[in-house]
């Protein structure tokens, strides 16, 4: 398993390889055939960065069984989803200001698939079987959502004005390659109480499947990420709270939301 990093060092932005507490620089494209430059740096002494910017992110709606049931949702033919804004993204350890407009803004702890590219081939029409080679890794995600604005208005649910805001998609704090996605849980504490523990192999639409459907006519570039959806346990962020989104195997991404 290799774990990539985005930082900011001396106000430079860097990416590189995490190993325990120091990283190792490489420069290039991460998707491609990235070189160490040989210079390598504590943790500490970086500031935690977007480790990869995605030209989209695919946002999952009714992925997951149990939240199905617990709503009395049918069980979805094809993916239903919406894509979040390039203004939603923040790295681990940012500050997310919830505007006073957005009222009660409630956490999403959610696994992330990043998307790689295979011998510069897009990826877009593939099978199932073709899937996985196009998949890079994974990341943890929070899938921040305005309860208030969503069902504002009767006559049109508004998923992207919700889940659109500023900040309100933080992902991070590392990509983490050569994980068997179906073997991962989610958690979600706030504050440190633990709100949410569900485990992917639950998802109605597993990675395979859920990349070939999305490319279906949608080609899913280098970087971009789903964000492949919520169980049950989603609730309200207090305001000064630190919301962690914890995968064993990639990390905790934490954001402290004003």
């Amino acid at each position: 398993m290799t774990r990539w990093i985005g930082f900011r060092h001396d106000g430079a932005a860097g990416f590189g390889r995490l190993d325990g507490e120091t990283i190792t620089e490489f420069t290039g494209d991460l998707f491609g055939a990235p070189t160490a430059t040989g210079r390598t740096l504590p943790l500490a002494e970086v500031t935690i960065d977007l480790p990869c910017r995605p030209s989209k992110l695919i946002a999952l709606w009714n992925n997951f069984g149990a939240l199905a049931e617990k709503l009395e949702l049918a069980r979805p033919e094809a993916p239903l989803f919406l894509i979040k804004p390039a203004n939603t993204y923040r790295p681990s350890g940012a500050t997310v200001i919830v505007p006073e407009a957005a009222g009660r803004a409630l956490y999403e702890g959610e696994l992330g698939i990043v998307i790689g590219k295979v011998d510069g081939q897009p990826a877009r029409d593939l099978s199932e079987a073709d899937a996985m080679a196009h998949v890079f890794g994974f990341t943890c995600i929070n899938d921040v959502t305005s309860a208030p604005i969503l069902k504002a208005d009767a006559s049109f649910t508004q998923w992207a004005r919700a889940k659109g805001l500023d900040g309100f998609g933080p992902f991070g704090p590392v990509i983490a390659t050569g994980l068997a996605p179906e073997t991962l849980t989610v958690r979600t504490l706030v504050n440190g109480r633990e709100r949410q523990n569900f485990p992917i192999s639950d998802m109605l639409m597993p990675v395979p499947r859920l990349v070939s459907l999305l490319s279906q006519g949608m080609t899913l570039e280098p970087g971009d990420i789903i964000a492949c959806g919520t169980s049950v346990g989603s609730g309200p962020i207090p305001k000064g709270a630190n919301v962690e989104i914890v995968i064993d195997g990639i990390g905790t991404l934490t954001n402290r939301f004003e």
